[in-house]
């Protein structure tokens, strides 16, 4: 209460108090062009660094995953250990968001800005290139450090045999069932930035992201920037890893097919854009920052 100019009561104005409350949907629509128009902003070396380090933060995300799944199958359900892997993986998104960084999936969101009017289409475009290439050189760059540390010995070679199961599976996929399930990823990984977006705290961001990211992973979807890690990782294993280490295993090195790989991520990274370009920030613009909708703030 403001007791300015009350008989006998001294003047004390009120401070306004910062609120804590998350935003709302139509806030966090205009943040998320804010964001848009800032990463445009950034010097292509800065970009570069940011993606680079993006694509590391996942790969992080994607080791925890391989190591908390290794040697489960047979010992818990199948759904069970995929939510375990997906809760885990979650660390690479949460350190993109709160760490800073710059994730192609996630930057499908300024096409709220160019919606707008607020980007052009060649720098979105740039942007897009940038990151993504970032991306490729911080994920694999992981996967050759994690090889040539030989933690995917571990557990008699049971971390290993997860990092194969993964690259096997993820390059041989039909690659219209990875283009499908690559949109159903990138809706669910920009639903999380979404959400994060709204989040006053770093608690709040942790909570925002941690669900959608375990039900992408969990559900078995694909994502362009883990596949960067996943899949290099399994070939170097496949092409470098010891006699030791096939002893341990019981077997023989299995085939990647590198040249269904390459498709297989073209088709990814588009599923990836279609589910987060258009179907996020498509629609969520449409609702929100459309002319006859847009609200001042």
């Amino acid at each position: 209460m403001d007791t300015h100019g009350l008989p006998g009561l001294p003047s004390t104005p009120v401070t306004p108090q910062p609120s804590l409350d998350a935003l709302l949907p139509d806030a966090i629509a205009v943040a998320a062009e804010n964001l848009g128009v800032k990463k445009a902003s950034y010097d292509t070396a800065t970009l570069f660094a940011l993606a680079i380090l993006a694509g590391a933060f996942i790969a992080l995300g994607g080791l925890f995953a391989t190591v908390a799944m290794s040697g489960a199958e047979g010992m818990m359900p199948y759904g069970v250990t995929r939510l375990l892997g997906g809760l885990v993986f979650s660390l690479g998104l949460i350190l993109v968001l709160v760490g800073g960084a710059q994730l192609f999936t996630g930057d499908a969101l300024m096409v709220m800005a160019w919606a707008s009017g607020r980007l052009k289409t060649t720098t979105m475009l740039k942007v897009w290139t940038t990151v993504w290439l970032g991306n490729f050189v911080g994920a694999a760059g992981t996967a050759v450090l994690v090889f040539l540390s030989g933690q995917y010995t571990f557990g008699h070679g049971a971390v290993g045999a997860s990092a194969l199961y993964f690259a096997t599976a993820k390059s041989g996929l039909p690659t219209d069932q990875a283009f499908f399930l690559a949109i159903l990823c990138n809706v669910l990984v920009c639903l999380a930035v979404w959400l994060a977006l709204g989040a006053r705290s770093v608690t709040d961001k942790i909570l925002a992201v941690t669900l959608p990211v375990a039900a992408f992973v969990a559900a078995g979807f694909e994502h362009c920037v883990a596949n960067m890690y996943f899949v290099p990782l399994g070939l170097l294993i496949e092409h470098g890893a010891p006699a030791s280490f096939w002893a341990d295993l019981g077997r023989s090195a299995p085939v990647i097919p590198v040249g269904h790989f390459l498709v297989n991520l073209a088709a990814v990274t588009l599923g990836n854009w279609v589910g987060g370009a258009l179907l996020v920030g498509g629609v969520y613009w449409f609702i929100y920052r459309r002319p006859s909708r847009r609200t001042p703030h």
